[in-house]
């Protein structure tokens, strides 16, 4: 198959587009360091000549929801078009397992994107998972106040990005299924210890606060509306274990 990845050289995309090759596929990368530009559109018609499948895993770092529903509504528009005009026959999109429980925000985007997906003429999968192992590092190192480290309080099911990507990598390879079952983590962890956790496994400060975040994504994380439900697909990779594959651990 010809998979196009968007979004392939980040996070979740790199590994994808390695899992993808490992499977004897032949990826494209859709990335602005690969001649291609999501927003405007910019190299997406020639990319998808004769492409099977798009596997979008792009992303935004923002928590402006303004900022989040530009770049998603703007890019996931384009990508369908170019589908539309090359012959694309299934889209799959990675968004965030109960994002409908927190529609602020950046999950203000990822729902935009889905309702342009199912709405969309390319037959598709919408793929919901959890944060992964990297959230409570990212929430390390952004979440402040000065010097000091906060630790924000949530219920969490972190999963490994690559058992995510490969997951994306063989739903293309099977036909479009609509909404798939949602992917989370082993097991469910508080993010305050998670936190705690990485702060120890790279020598970083003993003393790290939980506090609350504001808001309907803040209640969110602490309701537990942000875990996956019944019948969920679950890795196998635990928070620890991944902490414990640090090159800083």
């Amino acid at each position: 198959m010809r998979i196009a990845i968007a979004g392939g050289s980040g996070l979740a995309g790199t590994p994808t587009a390695e899992i993808a090759r490992t499977r004897g596929h032949d990826v494209v990368i859709l990335a602005r360091g690969h001649g291609v530009e999501l927003l405007s559109g910019s190299g997406l018609t020639g990319a998808l000549r004769g492409v099977d499948a798009v596997i979008d895993v792009s992303n935004v770092a923002t928590l402006k929801p303004d900022v989040s529903v530009s770049f998603f509504a703007g890019a996931t528009r384009n990508l369908l078009a170019a589908e539309r005009a090359a012959g694309v026959g299934h889209h799959i999109v990675l968004t965030i397992v109960g994002a409908d429980a927190a529609p602020d925000g950046y999950y203000a985007g990822k729902l935009v994107q889905e309702r342009l997906v199912e709405a969309g003429s390319t037959p598709w999968t919408i793929q919901r998972a959890t944060q992964f192992h990297e959230f409570a590092p990212m929430m390390y190192h952004s979440a402040k106040a000065g010097p000091l480290h906060l630790a924000p309080r949530a219920r969490t099911q972190p999963i490994a990005v690559r058992e995510v990507a490969e997951h994306l990598v063989t739903l293309a390879e099977q036909p479009p299924a609509g909404r798939a079952l949602e992917l989370g983590g082993p097991q469910e962890e508080s993010l305050v210890e998670m936190v705690r956790a990485y702060a120890r496994a790279i020598g970083g400060p003993s003393w790290i606060p939980a506090v609350s975040l504001p808001g309907t994504f803040g209640r969110a994380q602490r309701s537990g509306a942000l875990l996956p439900g019944p019948g969920a697909i679950l890795g196998r990779q635990t928070y620890a274990e991944w902490l414990d594959e640090l090159p800083d651990a």
